[in-house]
């Protein structure tokens, strides 16, 4: 039951094959059973209990249910919940309690999902693995997956793989059947990244057709809620309820409010597949580069137009996006003083010796090297030499994408990361800043430009983990972009996850390269 569709879940529900409230405890126990993935930072056992009554018994009057009604769904720890800690994995919001929803989330209420509980992440959303947290690291479930234990004779309690991120508590809520769907936030791959580690699709939908409003902003400029599902169908319906006009957030478009309806088999002979050459980067595997190679064949055997395209200034993408990012990030945590909430340090000699103690304590490595770095490239002496150049650079890589698609492009596709999920203790040993460039390469670039991506699992290296490829589309043709992907997921055969009652995944096929 766990591993069903959004439309099967609410079959389900109507038939009385299983009710919303027995449903919700399934995946409550499914979370204990869990715990050793340290994907929650908070669950909210007696309001998801209180939300699945309300929905049982909406089901019990005949009210008519929407698409996910009684759905129990995961929010990452940055987007704000009424009456629910929203800590983004810091020191600094440990205690915090907002007084409202962030827009998406209530969409979700309003349509009858119910909360599970708040997702684990990199802190402040700042990193490309999930293991930055105050709370801990997000551990994969395929860590003790049958394929990767078999291939590698690992020992996964000491030895386990990461997530990706920032987003991973999320991914791992889909993964490990604790949730059917998961909010995310992605500024430079932060969906991307976790749901191709991960095994789930992970979509960033195109820039302002979904509300900021509620999540603790990151990079104001390209933040943008991600969603992961199980599906790509899951997630063109989770879209099609929270895209829209949000009189709060002043950069959302309008767009339909129903649910979007993907075909069931898109014929792909009229679409162009462009290919670019410059994704070929350094360290690419030789598993990921497979697929690459995979899918791109299996769209010009169906009668696609599979062409290699250029994006001639994608190589300065990385640089641009730090110098842009450093400098937004300096701005938004300037309202992290210790003086209206969140942390406070107990210094009282001055007003800035109270500041300085609360940043310090309250922020870690990662986001006080990153305030440091804003701040320099927005100094007078500065400014044009970095961030306005970087403005201009982000002009130019807007360009070749919209040159690419001008010239009868609908989607491209691309790896989502380099390789496969690195093992924890490969990972730790880098600097998180040398690993996030390294594994933004491909996925930050969309955010730059504003475009929608989506990641979907393909198949499984040579040591039993998920490879994901990305596809990216045109500006708010995100229903175009997820018809596209969904004909990918139809013909890739990626496993399965079924449910295990002892709390780790086990797979009911195996799809090795």
């Amino acid at each position: 039951m766990l591993s069903l569709t959004l439309k099967e879940v609410s079959l389900a529900f109507r038939e009385g094959r299983i009710s919303p409230t027995e449903l919700c405890r399934k995946c409550l126990n499914r979370i204990k059973k869990t715990q050793h993935l340290n994907a929650y930072i908070t669950v909210t056992e007696e309001l998801s209990l209180k939300q699945a009554q309300q929905s049982e018994t909406r089901l019990q009057q005949g009210v008519p249910l929407g698409p996910l009604d009684g759905i129990p769904f995961a929010v990452k720890d940055n987007f704000c919940t009424k009456n629910v800690k929203t800590t983004c994995a810091s020191r600094m919001l440990k205690d915090y309690t907002p007084p409202y929803n962030a827009t998406v989330v209530q969409k979700l209420l309003d349509q009858g999902a119910v909360l599970m509980g708040k997702t684990n992440m990199d802190e402040f959303a700042m990193g490309s693995g999930s293991t930055d947290g105050t709370y801990g690291p997000v551990k994969n479930p395929w860590t003790y997956a049958e394929p990767y234990r078999t291939q590698t004779g690992a020992a996964p309690d000491s030895d386990w793989i990461v997530t990706g991120g920032s987003s991973g508590g999320s991914a791992v809520a889909v993964a490990s059947l604790t949730s059917y769907l998961a909010l995310g936030s992605d500024t430079g791959g932060s969906t991307r990244n976790p749901g191709a580690l991960c095994g789930v699709v992970g979509l960033k939908p195109s820039y302002g057709l979904l509300s900021r409003h509620g999540l603790i902003p990151l990079v104001n400029s390209m933040d943008v809620p991600g969603i992961f599902t199980r599906s790509v169908n899951d997630a063109a319906i989770v879209l099609g309820v929270l895209q829209g006009l949000d009189v709060r957030d002043s950069t959302t478009v309008p767009a339909p409010s129903s649910p979007t309806e993907l075909p069931e088999d898109f014929d792909v002979r009229n679409i162009c597949i462009g290919i670019p050459k410059e994704y070929h980067a350094p360290g690419l595997s030789e598993d990921t580069l497979a697929q690459w190679s995979r899918v791109a064949d299996m769209f010009e055997m169906a009668g696609a137009r599979v062409e290699q395209v250029s994006l001639p200034h994608t190589q300065y993408s990385i640089v641009c996006y730090y110098v842009l990012c450093c400098g937004e990030v300096a701005s938004n945590m300037a309202r992290f003083d210790g003086l209206e909430y969140g942390h406070r340090g107990e210094v009282d000699s001055s007003t800035e010796a109270m500041y300085a103690a609360t940043r310090h304590e309250g922020f870690n490595d990662v986001v006080r090297g990153r305030i440091l770095s804003g701040n320099y490239f927005l100094l007078k002496q500065n400014y044009q030499h970095y961030y306005m150049k970087a403005q201009k650079v982000r002009r130019l890589i807007a360009d070749d994408f919209n040159s690419v698609f001008g010239s009868g492009v609908d989607v491209l596709l691309t790896p989502t990361t380099l390789t496969d999920a690195a093992r924890y203790s490969d990972f730790s040993q880098e600097d998180n800043r040398t690993r996030s460039v390294q594994e933004d390469v491909f996925t930050q670039p969309a955010n730059i430009a504003g475009l929608p991506a989506v990641t979907v699992p393909t198949a499984l290296s040579r040591r039993g983990l998920p490879i994901g490829l990305q596809l990216v589309g045109r500006v708010l043709e995100d229903k175009k972009l997820l018809s596209v992907a969904q004909w990918v997921e139809q013909r890739v055969g990626f496993p399965s996850i079924s449910d295990c009652d002892i709390g780790m995944i086990k797979m009911e096929q195996t799809s090795a390269v």
